[in-house]
């Protein structure tokens, strides 16, 4: 990649940065490392009005800053997870989708910030120092108080670098 002779962008993405080699991440190779955090308040709200609207639902009849509020800790994915979800669960009342419908998905999600919220501080204090924040915005903390007695799987154990 240093090699490049025409302005080129080359983008990558890892959701586990520490499985790549370090020769690979060198000032040189890339130019710069961007962290993308989970989406903030705001972001949520874009995101779930996006989906809405993908889904042919206008956001403005939606309480998306109550929305957005309730799915705190929820990536984009699970955002959009929870809209399907609503809208299978409207579907099956014979009703429209409402704010209700999705806030009864939101509750019955569980995020993966929430069963892998060790892994997201390790990263969060890994990208602090190393990588650009993608977002103009704070990235609001995890309430890992709440996640304490969780039970986690084999999976969840010490192999990840980032749990110390």
């Amino acid at each position: 990649m240093q090699e490049k002779s025409k302005p080129v962008f080359v983008v990558a993405t890892a959701n586990d940065i520490s499985q790549l080699p370090p020769e690979l991440l060198r000032k040189g190779r890339v130019d710069e490392i961007f962290f993308v955090d989970l989406p903030t308040q705001k972001e949520r709200e874009e995101i779930i009005s996006i989906h809405l609207k993908r889904k042919g639902r206008e956001g403005k009849k939606f309480d998306v800053k109550k929305l957005a509020a309730e799915s705190k800790g929820f990536s984009g994915a699970e955002l959009e997870e929870v809209v399907k979800e609503a809208l299978f669960s409207a579907y099956d009342k014979e009703k429209e989708i409402n704010d209700d419908d999705i806030l009864e998905a939101i509750k019955n999600t569980y995020p993966l910030s929430a069963t892998m919220h060790e892994t997201i501080d390790k990263m969060r204090a890994w990208a602090k120092s190393r990588a650009v924040c993608a977002s103009a915005e704070e990235a609001e903390k995890l309430d890992s108080e709440k996640n304490k007695n969780i039970p986690k799987l084999k999976q969840e154990g010490y192999s990840n670098p980032f749990i110390a």
